[in-house]
Parts: structure tokens; sequence; C-alpha cells
């Protein structure tokens, strides 16, 4: 393996990049120049993460690999810590895809555009430490490094109601942040040790007391971002009000760092408070299933429509990470991309259409499908991918989750059994409101001053582009999920099996007959009876 610093090189090259903005020349103001620094320097960035992981990953090593490590401020024992496995590697992939194609979708961007890619490219570097980050000073300073450029994003690209949806999300993030800070803290002055590297506070001996509160504030601070009802209202009011590339970063990036924090930290380095948080998170997720698709179906605003769908979906991530099991982590794992996918290439078509009809109101769409027929495929093959079409990512995801949730021996059978059902309620709602949506844009009354607004122009070249490199690996996933599972399954393994072996000692502890009080049992419950069995 190579000691050249991958990580380091990827994570500042669009930082530095995006500081040479203002020095580029911009004869007729309208930004041309800026927008193609800004899209080759994604392009440039995303190269080296494609190479660094074909050259530089194995796929068998369950552990950190291009690790690095510099002291920083040695003083209070800061270092900058890097590094990548199964859980953090396709999410850096799918950043630096997703981003470059957002650079691509911000095209017809023109106003303050100088100001615009700069916060694109600072952004682009933010989201990947945060991916990368092995140091829990470190992540924290870039998790709040990469709230800036979204709440400034939003507030001046914004719609109508943007300064609104702005403060809103910086109130719920930055104040839900400080729940790092003081959970880092904690952990790092814990027992005889001050130390700030992940790997180290995963293997301190908590107390049980201590873990839990941990979690707790942890659990709050990712639930705002992933997001998790009731902390998700922030959500459908920053997608109403942000435009085309920023609906696909907050869509297909931000939301999962939510996600990823919470296998990363939550689970992995807190697995006895984890053991007992677990049916929570799988009622949690239940709820946001359920509660966002109906929510979703009754919302009359496109982007709020697909917002709701957005928080939908992640509910399967909850339910995915508290399995027990392999299948089910790897499988929330899965549903972490293929959503961010899904949802960048949703919202994507969203802005399009908005730039083309000037409404976001369903009442006034309808009959567009025959002026833009290139658009309404794109978008139903996106929906459908949504609403989980066999053959396209989102099934296969949901499928693993379910199984896994199903066959997992860490919960009684009926509990599992109202879980699933519950669940599959949801799964059935999707296509409902999906599928409404499509027919009232592209069919439906004909609005006939919309159909007749010259406007009202099928795809362009550009479009098509970005939609069919999203496409490309929903359906790639979805046809053949070991190009994807395969880069993870060793570390989910790993993850899995130290979850497991932490249980046993807390239901022994705690809970000597735990079933009688839990719908939740012991991950290692050979031994121990069902719920109903004598």
């Amino acid at each position: 393996m190579s000691n050249f610093p991958w990580l380091t090189t990827i994570i500042f090259l669009p930082l530095l990049a995006s500081a040479a903005i203002p020095f580029i020349p911009d004869p007729d103001g309208k930004g041309r120049p800026i927008r193609w620094y800004a899209l080759v320097v994604g392009l440039i960035d995303f190269t080296l993460m494609v190479y660094a992981f074909c050259t530089q990953y194995d796929f068998g090593n369950p552990g950190l690999q291009l690790v690095e490590s510099y002291n920083w401020i040695p003083q209070i024992g800061l270092k900058w810590s890097v590094g990548a496995d199964g859980i953090s590697m396709p999410l850096i992939l799918m950043t630096g895809f997703i981003t470059t194609l957002a650079t691509l979708a911000a095209w017809p961007v023109t106003f303050k555009s100088r100001l615009f890619y700069f916060l694109i490219l600072a952004m682009y570097g933010g989201q990947i430490a945060v991916f990368a980050a092995q140091d829990m000073l470190v992540f924290f300073l870039v998790w709040e490094l990469e709230l800036i450029p979204v709440y400034l994003l939003l507030a001046i690209w914004g719609g109508y109601k943007r300064q609104y949806a702005a403060t809103k999300f910086i109130l719920y993030t930055a104040l839900s942040s400080l729940f790092i800070l003081v959970a880092g803290l904690a952990m790092a002055f814990y027992g005889d040790t001050v130390t700030f590297d992940m790997r180290e506070l995963g293997l301190k001996d908590y107390s049980l007391g201590f873990e839990m509160l941990v979690y707790a504030g942890l659990l709050i601070s990712y639930g705002v971002k992933l997001p998790i009802v009731p902390l998700h209202t922030w959500l459908p009011d920053a997608h109403g009000e942000a435009t085309a590339p920023v609906h696909m970063l907050l869509a297909g990036i931000l939301l999962k760092m939510g996600g990823y924090a919470l296998i990363r930290m939550n689970v992995e380095m807190l697995p006895a408070a984890h053991a007992k948080f677990a049916p929570a998170l799988v009622i949690l997720g239940v709820v946001n299933i359920i509660y966002a698709a109906l929510t979703s179906y009754a919302q009359r605003n496109l982007k709020r429509k697909i917002a709701y769908s957005s928080i939908s979906h992640m509910g399967f991530v909850l339910i995915g990470i508290s399995t027990f099991t392999d299948l089910g982590i790897s499988g929330a794992v899965l549903q972490m991309v293929s959503h961010g996918l899904i949802g960048a290439s949703l919202f994507f078509l969203v802005g399009a259409t908005y730039d083309r009809t000037h409404t976001l109101v369903l009442e006034e769409m309808g009959g567009v499908a025959q002026k833009m027929p290139k658009i309404f495929a794109m978008f139903t093959a996106c929906s459908l991918a949504s609403l989980a079409l066999p053959g396209m990512s989102g099934f296969v995801a949901e499928l693993m989750v379910f199984v896994g949730f199903a066959t997992s021996d860490a919960y009684s059978l009926p509990f599992r059994i109202i879980v699933v059902i519950l669940a599959a309620i949801g799964v059935i709602l999707t296509p409902i409101y999906l599928l409404s949506m499509l027919r009232e844009i592209f069919y439906g009354p004909e609005n006939k001053e919309l159909t007749s607004h010259e406007a009202l122009v099928d795809a362009e070249p550009r479009e098509i582009f970005i939609i069919a490199c999203l496409l490309i690996p929903i359906i790639g996933i979805g046809l053949y999920p070991k190009i994807l599972t395969q880069i993870y399954d060793a570390t989910t393994v790993k993850l899995t099996s130290r979850i497991r072996e932490s249980v046993p000692t807390l239901v022994q502890r705690d809970h000597p007959n735990p079933v009688a009080n839990l719908p939740f049992q012991a991950a290692t419950v050979d031994q121990a009876p069902r719920l109903g069995q004598s």
C-alpha cells in the first residue's frame, strides 16, 4: 500500500481550490469560467477517490484503511486523523459522485456565481471529511464546517421563504451538534486516559449508565440530521426552498451523514447502550416509514412531497442498524447509498420541472407529458426506483432490511411480525403517493395556460446526462448488488460480531430473564426462551 496521503488530499483539494475562485476572471459576469473550474475540480477529486479505491482499498480487510494521523494541536491531544473502512468508503465515493453532478446541475446559476461555487467546493471537502474523520474533535469541527455552506446556499439562493428555512436549518442542526461536543468530551475524559481517537474511545470500558447517556445525546444530534420523527421538521422547509443542486446535496449526502454517524458512533463505539436502545430505534423507524409516507401523500407541494418521501425511506436505515444481523446492517448501508442516488435524481427532476412550469402546486400542473416526454420518462424511472421496483437498488436494500429483521434472533417473534407488517404498510403507501404524483403532473386535467407556455420545453442533453449517470448505478446495484456490498461486507460482519458479543453480558447483569420485560431479546439467545414459550 502507498504512503501517499490520499484522504487528506481528497479532502483539501476542493477546499483549497475554492480559495482560488475569487481570482478567476469572469469577463461577462455570468460565471461561465467559474462553473467550468468548479466542475473540473470536482471531477479531479472524484477521479482521485476512484483511483485510491481501486488501487489502495482491500475488500477483505474489515478495519480502517488509508489511515493518516498527524499531530495538530498536541497540547490538547488533537490529531488530524482520517481513515476509511467498508462503512465510510461507499459514502465517500457517493459524495464525490453526487457533488460533481450537483455542480453540473447548477449550470444555470448566474447570481453571485463566485460565492455559490465557492460554497459548493467548501461543502465538498467538508462532507468527505465527515465520513473520513477518526478523531472526535476533528469530526465535530468538520460537522460544523459543513453546516455553514448549506445555510448560505439556502439563505441566498432559496425560494420565497428562504430566510425562514435557512434559520430553522441552522438552529436545529447547530444546536443539536452541541450534543456531539459534550458527548465527545465526556468520552475522551472518561477513565484514566484522555484521548479523542475514535478507535481508542470505542475500546474504553464505560459504565452502562454513562454509555446510555452518551448514546441518547448522540442519538438526538444524529436524529436531527437523519432525520428521525419528530426531529424532522427542518427538512421539508429546507427542501421546499432549496434550488436543484442544493436539493441533490441535502437528499444525496446530508441525510446520510446522520445514518453514518449513528453506525460509526452509537452502534460501533457504544454497543451495550445500542442493545438497550435498539427496540426504540426499530419503533422510530416504523414511525418514520408510515408517518412520513402518509404525510407525503397529503402534500400538495411537489418539493415537500419528495422531502417527506426521503424521511420515510430513511426509516429503513434505523430498522436495519437495529437488527443485530449482518444482512440487516448491510441493508441499512445499501439503503443509504441507494436513497442518496434516488433522492438526488428525484430532486433534480423536481427542479427541472419547476424551471419550466414555475409552480410546485400539483393542482396547477397537469397534462405536460406530451410537451415533455423525456422528463416524463426520467421522472417515471426515478419514481419507480423510489418505490422499490424489483431490479433497482431500492428494492434490494429494503428487502435486505426486511429479511435481516425478520430473521433476527434478537427480538421475539410477535414483535418481529408486528414490525414487518407495519413497515410493509409503508412500502405499500409509497407507490400510492408516487404514482398519484406522476398522474397529477403529467396527466390529469390539462392546464391550458401552462401547456401553451413557450418555456415548457423538453429535457436538454445536460439534464439527460445527469439522470443517466444516476440511473446507471441505481439499476446496476439493483441487478447485481454485490458490486456494492462486497465493499463493506467484511466491515459489517465485524461490526455485528462486536455488538452481539456485548449483549449477553449486559442482559445477564441487568435482566436475568429479559424476554419477560422487553420485546427485545439478547442477540445470543439460543439458550433463552422465546416470548410465549416456556
